[in-house]
């Protein structure tokens, strides 16, 4: 028979949850410092089409319309912009908080590729679909000038677009 030392039980159950409170924090600081590490090479090292965009910062749309091409009366508002129309939307929630069902935009029809910057918002023609984003990259490649958009709200951007395939610039927002 064997006699155990109550003191020496005692003094190494303590030294046994320690060890193991020890090794579960090791192991949780090595997978949070990896994913860190992970989502900054995977950010960098994506081509910009399918890229993720972790920068919440969305730029503002260019200035378009004048304080002199607005007239404001007691019973209407006049916004002076030769050949603009109205615009719908579809609730897709690609662009919330800015707009979505219900909202009421006015465009024009852009003339060229220099009328269209970073932070404006387009409608280009996609598979025989209109798709209203926001521009957040111009760039020029082997094929010409490019513009990369993505909706407020999602994640991804958008694949290349042509100017040839932009059909309108969104120039006002109405509520």
């Amino acid at each position: 028979m064997r006699i155990i030392n109550t003191m020496e039980t005692k003094t190494k159950k303590p030294e046994g949850v320690l060890s193991k409170v020890i090794l579960v924090f090791a192991i949780f600081a090595i997978g949070f410092l990896s994913a860190l590490a992970l989502n900054s090479y995977l950010s960098n090292s994506l081509e910009s089409p399918f890229s993720y965009s972790s920068n919440s910062e969305v730029k503002a749309p260019s200035d378009f319309i004048k304080e002199s091409q607005i007239s404001i009366t007691k019973d209407k508002i006049i916004i002076n912009v030769e050949d603009a129309s109205l615009s719908a939307y579809a609730p897709t929630g690609s662009m919330v908080p800015l707009f979505d069902k219900g909202a009421n935009g006015i465009r024009i029809v852009p003339q060229s590729e220099d009328e269209i910057n970073v932070g404006d918002i387009v409608t280009y023609k996609k598979d025989s679909m209109l798709i209203v984003h926001r521009v957040i990259e111009k760039g020029i490649d082997t094929e010409g000038t490019y513009f990369i958009t993505k909706g407020d709200s999602n994640e991804f951007a958008d694949e290349k677009v042509r100017f040839s395939d932009i059909k309108y610039k969104t120039i006002g927002i109405l509520y």
